[in-house]
């Protein structure tokens, strides 16, 4: 299992609200968090990292080899929950914070199975057999209006509310979280990215240079696109390749 990172502050932002962390477990597994955090400058900041840091020290202190597929859901639902719970109280002791918030998509890589659960509009995608398909659902406005067959896809890509997601991360003392589990068999790519890549990137382009260059490269590559295309908002991508054990963490 390989797993590489980068996050990129753009080229219209002063600040970047992103936050990102990866590695690796023993066995053969890895994991992954990205967040896009809300709620002014200094809050979006500090909520996307308290959840990046809670949630990979929870990882890290409770995975064990060998997990049953039933624990690591639990593992990454409770990790979210109390991550959620963090910036929620952080919040309400700072009324500059007030409202602060952050997306998050947090994957767990093992025994053949990518563990995914996330909140807000960051992405996962899987690639494989050069097929790319998005595993996520964004909770936004825009893609509740899309479901409902008020707008096409392409439509979305361009409506002005398309940055206001109706869940997030510390806002409300409970967070909702969807899960899934998938097959990631060898040669598989998992890739986290936050709205900073999606509304400039398609998934088509992602398979695309999937194709053409290795998964230490992809991440690198498609922030470098996003920027060539705009660029307005911070940039986080991460990815997990299903083979040889490495591991390089790029993120902040």
């Amino acid at each position: 299992m390989r797993v590489f990172s980068k996050t990129d502050i753009g080229l219209v932002r002063h600040t970047n609200q992103d936050a990102c962390r990866t590695g690796l477990f023993p066995g053969g597994c890895a994991w992954a968090v990205v967040c896009d955090g809300m709620g002014g400058v200094n809050g979006g900041n500090i909520a996307s990292e308290i959840a990046v840091e809670s949630i990979s020290q929870q990882l890290i202190s409770s995975f064990r080899e060998g997990m049953p597929h039933s624990a690591v859901r639990n593992l990454i639902l409770s990790a979210i929950m109390n991550a959620n719970l963090e910036v929620h109280d952080k919040a309400m002791e700072d009324s500059e914070l007030s409202g602060m918030g952050t997306t998050v998509v947090t994957a767990v890589v093992c025994g053949g199975v990518a563990h995914v659960a996330h909140a807000g509009d960051s992405r996962a995608y899987l690639i494989s057999k050069g097929e790319i398909r998005q595993i996520t659902t964004d909770h936004s406005m825009v893609q509740e209006m899309v479901a409902k067959g008020d707008l096409t896809e392409q439509q979305a890509r361009r409506h002005p509310q398309k940055n206001i997601i109706t869940r997030a991360l510390g806002v409300e003392e409970s967070i909702q979280t969807d899960y899934c589990e998938h097959p990631f068999a060898l040669g598989d790519l998992l890739l986290l990215c936050t709205d900073g890549l999606t509304n400039y990137i398609d998934a088509e382009t992602i398979a695309a240079l999937a194709k053409q260059v290795e998964s230490q490269e992809l991440a690198l590559r498609l922030i470098e696109m996003a920027k060539e295309e705009g660029g307005g908002d911070n940039i986080t991508v991460a990815v997990v390749e299903n083979e040889l054990l490495t591991g390089v963490d790029m993120c902040g």
